[in-house]
């Protein structure tokens, strides 16, 4: 008898390729493999470091918690990441005047010279990407994903529903 066990009945009945679940992360995963090659190609820098410096060139986030957060990684993370970006002379580290405790991120000329490079190369992305949508179908896709942002705002500040009370299999099937 072997001590692998047999896979359930509902797992062998998901599709792993219809899920929005899996697709959005496809999705993303592509999207920032492309970005990387650009961003590596043309600034020597990764598509997380570019969208850090973007970030920090919009105004967006000026801390390193704010980017924690917007990422959703951990703080040793961000450090390691601000870390590479400082010694490459991108971003410097500056004590805030208000709250001597806090440290503000800040970019440096040459930090600001690539962020202006940055939109570029994430315009280019997505316009391979939606190749062949419409206008229309990409308004509805950022419709979409725009309810998905704000479902997940919302249910932030609360409680997640037990799974058991909101899903049958049959919308699991169909959602996940």
């Amino acid at each position: 008898m072997s001590d692998i066990s047999q896979p359930s009945r509902q797992s062998t009945d998901y599709k792993l390729a219809e899920s929005v679940g899996y697709l959005l992360g496809r999705v993303r995963s592509t999207m920032w493999n492309m970005v990387t090659q650009q961003t590596m190609a043309g600034l020597g820098i990764t598509a997380t470091q570019a969208s850090i410096i973007f970030m920090l060139a919009s105004g967006r986030s000026l801390v390193a918690a704010d980017l924690a957060r917007e990422y959703g990684i951990d703080a040793s993370a961000v450090t390691r990441l601000v870390n590479r970006l400082e010694k490459r002379g991108l971003l410097v580290r500056e004590r805030s005047n208000a709250d001597r405790r806090m440290v503000k991120l800040a970019l440096t000329a040459q930090g600001m010279v690539v962020a202006e490079q940055i939109p570029e190369i994430f315009t280019h992305v997505l316009d391979v990407l939606l190749t062949r949508f419409t206008p229309e179908e990409i308004g509805f896709l950022k419709s979409m994903l725009r309810r998905i942002m704000k479902n997940s705002e919302d249910c932030a500040s609360a409680t997640l529903p037990d799974i058991s009370d909101s899903l049958t299999e049959r919308d699991l099937a169909n959602r996940i």
